[in-house]
């Protein structure tokens, strides 16, 4: 290191000593940034400055916040009993889409009630169900006519707050429509009008004005029409279709002609959907116009045709040639039709067009094309359901042809069709034609044991034709069956009494009685009275129902007495318990009498005994309740005690 020298060094310390002005000058310091003597004095000022901030803000944040707060909108009171919003379509991820899968595979499986029953379950569960998996099980409930489990889910959902979509209303009024109750169903429509927070879809006024139209409600229709309107919904040609459908049916072809012309008028002027085709050439077959009606098919079907033709469209005008003597049209155009039809691309085929074809076969009496046109229908990917096989099982069984009906029958099965109330009703009663009274039970019993719950009318002609044959012990073992699942009326009772008195069976008459008196929800009336003490009259046998009544009677009142009885020791084991639980010293009946001084003056009674449970209770309140509102106090609950104890010594 290099040396100084001592004048340099000296230079050097005088410069250092010097005061510099030009630097800048130390900040004020206050006395409150200086340290504090203690720790407990410096939170005691950090807790002082957060109240003072607490007490009075600082301005620039109280701007502030006071400017953001008029930049926000305020917000709208929310209403609690409005209606909840369904969920999206994004709702169905993640667990929810893995549990919505597991119940579609369920239902894929037919296995309906395990899928209603895993959603019911889910609904509580941490993973919640979206309303679109509930809808996927109530469209399946539909589908295969179950109406009560759909009803009973729809019920659940609602109880249990999920948020119905348009979907599940629509699901809602198809089934009450299927099971013809329109007017229930128009109740519905004007709670999810007035309380559903969004709009119908086209597709629910399809189903409400198919369904009224269907059940014979064709004026309710056209108002719901004019209401579709109102509601901002375009005019749809299948809900056009539908009305004019219905003004067929009621023999009202002008009434046609109007709505074909007031939808080409909303349409501005053409109608290029055919769904409305079959229903305008029916109108002008009914008006004897065919020439204008074959005009109307070539206008629909022609070669040079713009109109859109979809399956129901083309199945629309094949019922109007079939029904109208054009069959040989119709098989040329139902041609067409399998030519053409090309799946996934092209669907002119449906379901739908091997029934009209197969009643069309069927109307020409060329039954046995009409059974080999509804086979094929397989070859085309389309799969019969029960109303196809039920349509031509009738056809056959009215022409005298049970045999191939019986085959159909059993076909069904084997394509997994369960048959219906229906299915067995046609052929029961076709064997009761043919003398096959044996085979028709067969058919009664295959549907009790398939689970299906035939009507009165048919467990009545049953019954009928078994009693004619002289089987009158198998009309009673069917009786018996069907008198637990059906309400029979009088009449019934009736038959199968006369019938047994007619057998010489009056004890079995005298049973018939015995269990109608032992159901509480059938009248054993004046009426039927008389009619078995005239049958019994035959033998002269009338004392037994008057024997069999009053023992009824007499063990219906040792029921009751037995009832009482049993309800008199339960209160009497209730007075023990409580007697058990309250201080022997308060025991005791008193009388209350009345004073002019006090209305409140006690009497000890001498005739009671000390374990009486009710005087004891009497004796609490007694000495508690003042007939001036004022409450006794403890000196004289225990003056009272004393009386009760010098009382029991003197009664001892």
């Amino acid at each position: 290191m290099m040396a100084l020298s001592k004048p340099t060094f000296l230079t050097h310390f005088k410069t250092l000593a010097t005061p510099c002005y030009h630097r800048r000058p130390l900040p004020f310091i206050t006395g409150r940034f200086l340290s504090f003597a203690t720790p407990e004095e410096a939170a005691a000022e950090r807790r002082r400055r957060k109240r003072r901030l607490r007490i009075e803000p600082p301005l620039s944040s109280l701007h502030r916040s006071q400017q953001q707060q008029q930049q926000l909108p305020p917000k709208p009171i929310q209403n609690p009993n409005a209606p909840k919003l369904p969920e999206t379509v994004a709702a169905v991820s993640g667990n929810r889409l893995n549990l919505h899968n597991q119940i579609l595979t369920l239902i894929r499986k037919n296995d309906l009630e395990e899928a209603a029953l895993f959603t019911r379950h889910s609904v509580y569960s941490n993973c919640r169900p979206t309303i679109f998996t509930v809808n996927a099980v109530m469209a399946a409930q539909l589908r295969q006519s179950k109406y009560s489990d759909l009803l009973s889910l729809h019920r659940f959902i609602t109880q249990a707050g999920v948020a119905p979509n348009v979907i599940t209303y629509n699901l809602l009024f198809q089934t009450y429509l299927d099971c013809k109750k329109p007017d229930t169903a128009l109740e519905h429509y004007k709670q999810f009008i007035n309380n559903a927070p969004f709009n119908p879809s086209p597709t629910t006024y399809r189903i409400l004005i198919r369904g009224l139209v269907d059940n014979g409600k064709l004026e309710k229709a056209m108002d719901l029409k004019e209401e579709m309107f109102v509601k901002g919904v375009v005019a749809d040609p299948a809900v056009y279709s539908y009305l004019m459908m219905g003004c067929v049916r009621a023999d009202d072809p002008d009434g046609v002609f109007r709505l074909y012309e007031e939808l080409k008028e909303k349409l501005g002027g053409v109608v290029s959907d055919g769904i409305v085709y079959g229903s305008l050439m029916k109108g002008y077959f009914m008006k004897g116009m065919e020439e204008e009606a074959m005009a109307c098919y070539d206008e629909a079907v022609g070669e040079n045709s713009s109109v859109k033709m979809s399956a129901v469209a083309y199945n629309n005008v094949l019922d109007a040639l079939c029904k109208n003597g054009k069959f040989d049209e119709a098989l040329k155009l139902f041609d067409r039709m399998i030519g053409e039809h090309n799946p996934p691309r092209r669907l002119v085929v449906n379901l739908g067009s091997f029934n009209v074809m197969a009643d069309g076969y069927c109307a020409e009496r060329r039954f046995e094309e009409a059974i080999e046109v509804f086979r094929k229908m397989g070859e085309y990917r389309c799969s019969p359901d029960t109303l196809s096989f039920n349509n031509l099982i009738d056809q056959l069984c009215k022409n005298g042809m049970l045999g191939e009906a019986e085959k159909l029958y059993r076909e069904m099965g084997e394509k997994g069709v369960n048959p219906d109330e229906y299915t067995y009703g046609v052929l029961i009663d076709t064997c009761f034609k043919e003398d096959r009274v044996d085979d028709g039970a067969a058919y009664f019993k295959k549907m009790i044991e398939s689970g299906l719950r035939p009507n009165l009318a048919v467990y009545n002609r049953l019954v009928d034709q078994l009693v004619k044959v002289g089987k009158i012990d198998e009309a009673k073992s069917f009786f018996d069956i069907m008198v637990k699942k059906l309400k029979m009326d009088d009449a019934s009772y009736k038959f199968i009494m006369k019938a047994l008195s007619d057998g010489g069976k009056l004890d079995e008459v005298l049973k018939v009685v015995d269990e109608m008196l032992d159901d509480d929800g059938v009248e054993f009336n004046e009426e039927l009275q008389q009619f078995v003490k005239g049958e019994l009259g035959k033998e002269g046998r009338e004392d037994d129902l008057v024997k069999l009544m009053e023992d009824k009677e007499r063990r219906k009142a040792e029921a009751k007495a037995k009832e009482a009885e049993a309800a008199e020791a339960s209160k009497k084991s209730a007075r023990d318990a409580i007697s058990s639980l309250i201080p022997s010293k308060l025991f005791g009946k008193k009388d209350r009498t009345e004073n002019p001084e006090n209305a409140n003056v006690v009497e000890a009674s001498t005739a009671d005994s000390i374990g009486n449970t009710e005087a004891g209770k009497e004796e609490v309140e007694e000495a508690t309740v003042s007939a001036n509102s004022e409450e006794i106090n403890s000196e004289d609950i225990e003056e009272i005690a004393s009386k009760n104890d010098g009382e029991t010594g003197l009664n001892a």
